[in-house]
């Protein structure tokens, strides 16, 4: 798994039986991608090693490697024999055309993976209480599917037996709707772009405050969530001092910024990282 990753996602795997180990991510330094130390990990792992990877907007740093880093890291995982389980949670959120925020994955699956990919549609289509998503496993042949999908039903059979229809109905007529999908399509926009603009007014009121910190990581990450890379100690100062709250590791959530605070936001940060 990534270092950081979804809180969840260790408990998940580590209840499976899994051992789950860490590879390099997020680099602190540059608040960007340690894409050197991760595909050096992604290389010394053992063959046949299974790596769960973000799709796009990943949680909770907001950094996503390039196309061309995808294409390094396919190709490294391709010679390891590796089997890449993607998770894929903000489709369409991140850059606003779920078609492009596909693209990791279907890079992979062009070049031969075998991919496992866990979705959900809990945020793109505000469906978070129906708790809907897919799962989708790409197989060599007909029988390795079928032999898959046996696996998959003796697991699921004692968990739940059936999923509820309710949220996939709702997604289901959505998409195959002329009329609705489209209608999607610019929604998420509209809330990706809107999210975007908050970076970017974020980063402009750093300026305005004479910040001396390069900020350009707000910016250039992407999706719901921003690394600010601010300390834990900076972040209880935002708490204590100007009421700003933040998870511990100064992870903040872009949504929550708008026009009419991201002027206080950055007076806040500039103030605890002077």
């Amino acid at each position: 798994q990534p270092n950081p990753t979804w809180g969840n996602h260790v408990p998940i795997f580590k209840d499976s039986g899994m051992e789950v180990k860490q590879y390099s991510y997020f680099d602190k330094a540059t608040n960007g991608l340690n894409f050197g130390g991760m595909l050096k990990d992604i290389e010394s792992a053992p063959d046949g090693s299974a790596f769960l990877l973000h799709a796009c907007a990943h949680n909770p740093t907001g950094v996503d490697p390039t196309m061309e880093q995808w294409k390094e890291v396919s190709a490294v995982m391709k010679k390891k024999n590796h089997l890449p389980f993607f998770d894929c949670a903000y489709q369409g959120f991140a850059s606003g055309d779920a078609e492009k925020d596909a693209a990791a994955i279907r890079l992979f699956v062009d070049d031969g993976h075998n991919v496992c990919l866990s979705q959900s549609f809990a945020k793109n289509f505000g469906l978070y209480g129906e708790r809907v998503g897919a799962f989708s496993v790409v197989c060599a042949d007909e029988e390795e599917s079928k032999r898959v999908e046996s696996q998959l039903k003796i697991l699921i059979r004692p968990m739940y037996s059936n999923p509820p229809t309710q949220g996939a109905r709702i997604v289901q007529t959505i998409l195959e709707s002329p009329e609705l999908n489209p209608q999607w399509y610019a929604e998420c926009k509209g809330m990706a772009d809107r999210i975007i603009m908050m970076r970017n007014a974020l980063k402009g009121a750093l300026e305005k405050e004479e910040s001396k910190l390069n900020w350009d990581h707000v910016i250039n990450q992407i999706g719901m969530f921003c690394y600010t890379g601010i300390s834990p100690e900076q972040v209880d100062q935002m708490r204590e001092k100007h009421h700003i709250y933040m998870t511990k590791d100064g992870r903040i959530s872009m949504a929550g910024v708008t026009s009419g605070n991201a002027d206080y936001i950055a007076a806040a940060l500039h103030d605890v990282t002077r």
